[in-house]
């Protein structure tokens, strides 16, 4: 593979309880876990992290694709929900839905684009096999 980017960052402390910064300084976070996994959920977590990428990395792939297709892909949004969940091995997987807003696109129009964005989206490729991705088209 020809890489054309590389990103870095570096986790200290108590892991979901500690901080996370990239090398450029950009983004510069102190972590806490959720409420729900028992912590005060004062700061933010690896799965909204995982969240927020995703649904920019794929709304960017949505939008490759759209405009290589000629679509209207005006007011288009993806929004990404990361479930966390123990598995059947005593430890813990993902989930992920993506739900695909193209407002000025009929139901099967925006499915394809979508279909079509889940092939070329790198946190798709990276995921898939592994964990359950649903892509889903927002209901109008």
């Amino acid at each position: 593979m020809n890489v054309l980017y590389t990103a870095e960052a570096l986790a200290t402390g108590d892991g979901r309880n500690g901080h996370a910064r990239t090398t450029d300084g950009r983004v510069d976070v102190d972590l806490a876990a959720p409420k729900e996994l028992g912590g005060s959920g004062e700061g933010t977590n690896p799965e909204q992290l995982f969240a927020a990428g995703y649904a920019a990395c794929f709304h960017s792939a949505l939008r490759l694709v759209g405009k290589s297709a000629d679509a209207d892909i005006s007011d288009s949004a993806v929004g990404a929900k990361v479930g966390l969940g123990s598995n059947d091995q005593g430890g813990f997987e993902l989930t992920v839905t993506l739900e695909v807003t193209l407002p000025h696109l009929s139901r099967e129009q925006a499915q394809s684009l979508a279909d079509k964005a889940h092939e070329v989206c790198p946190y798709s490729n990276a995921t898939r096999g592994n964990i359950a991705v649903d892509v889903v088209v927002a209901e109008d």
